[in-house]
């Protein structure tokens, strides 16, 4: 996919302090510049589930504007501090080095970024009141699929297809890479 080869300071950043880190797992640089357009068109508290060392964080941060606001929660203490020390001089991220269910409190949110996980974890049913009517959700890691129902590793995808399917949401999925996609959802 085409994009410039500049990142945002604060994605560099972010990147620097995983490989400080070891950390390998992250957000792609594809899914960020989806993330940051994102999120120049919400205002309010936006949120993350499951910081990394921020590389998420960092995108969702790059496109921020109208005095929006990012909560972000990790549950590995040593990843959520050294994601914390790329915002610490940056008073519209907070980084908490929790469960996500710690963030449930803070809500709802106009826009709320979390990894494809099970559907118990994060299905319709669980994130739904975590998300303000007009709300987006976005899920990454994906593996592109073109049938119905959608299938990875021989089995429907029961999370992907639940996310498409449910009336409370009008939801798509994307192509971010030719190996990689995101389902992003608006609550009605």
């Amino acid at each position: 996919m085409s994009a410039p080869p500049e990142l945002p300071y604060v994605v560099s950043r972010a990147f620097d302090v995983c490989r400080q880190a070891g950390y390998v797992a992250f957000c792609r640089n594809e899914t960020g510049r989806l993330l940051a357009t994102l999120a120049a068109t919400r205002g309010g508290t936006m949120a993350e589930f499951g910081t990394g060392c921020g590389v998420g964080t960092a995108w969702l941060r790059s496109g921020v504007r109208n005095g929006a606001h990012i909560l972000t929660a990790e549950l590995d203490e040593s990843l959520a501090g050294a994601a914390a020390k790329i915002f610490e001089d940056d008073a519209k991220v907070e980084v908490l080095a929790a469960d996500w269910n710690v963030l449930r409190d803070r809500g709802p949110f106009s826009l709320l970024f979390l990894d494809s996980g099970t559907p118990s974890e994060v299905g319709v049913d669980t994130i739904i009141d975590l998300v303000e009517p007009g709300g987006i959700v976005v899920l990454d890691d994906f593996a592109p699929c073109e049938s119905w129902p959608p299938i990875t590793y021989g089995r429907v995808d029961t999370l992907r297809e639940q996310w498409l399917t449910d009336e409370r949401f009008t939801a798509v999925e994307v192509m971010v890479a030719a190996d990689a996609s995101a389902v992003i959802a608006t609550r009605r």
